[in-house]
């Protein structure tokens, strides 16, 4: 076999619709398009995307690349290398940091990051821990308390 002997198979292949060649064709005059209307009209076919002159779905998407997170949660942070300045067995709570000048302003729930080392014993109490930072203050004989 070679490849002009390369046939498609019987009835696969229809044969060009010829519109605009009269009624006996089927065709004729308005070539299947109807009278009127943007879909009538001759260099046709809308562009990709078009939504009939809404506002289209390309342009309705936030541009760059993220879109913003909703309802995000904003915490005050603090790395645990600052809480190795106070004292023994000091109960630690974003109002207790405040007071002694280690936070100087509230921006939310506290958050404690695992930045840093504690060698003394505390009880953290704060809005969430990192991993690390849970396991370094209870490493050093310390307490972690989650408050709401």
């Amino acid at each position: 076999m070679r490849l002009e002997d390369a046939q498609p198979k019987a009835g696969s292949r229809r044969r060009r619709r010829r519109v605009g060649r009269g009624i006996a064709a089927g065709q004729g005059a308005t070539c299947g398009f109807g009278m009127r209307g943007q879909k009538s009209r001759s260099g046709r076919p809308t562009r990709p995307g078009f939504e009939g002159g809404q506002l289209p779905l390309y342009r309705r998407i936030p541009k760059l690349k993220h879109f913003p997170i909703v309802n995000q949660k904003v915490y005050t942070v603090l790395n645990v290398a600052r809480l190795a300045e106070l004292p023994a067995g000091t109960e630690v709570t974003l109002e207790s940091l405040m007071e002694v000048g280690i936070i100087t302003s509230n921006d939310g729930p506290l958050k404690v990051l695992g930045d840093g080392d504690v060698a003394v014993a505390l009880t953290v109490k704060a809005a969430a821990f990192t991993n690390s930072a849970k396991s370094k203050i209870e490493a050093a004989g310390g307490t972690c308390e989650i408050v709401a």
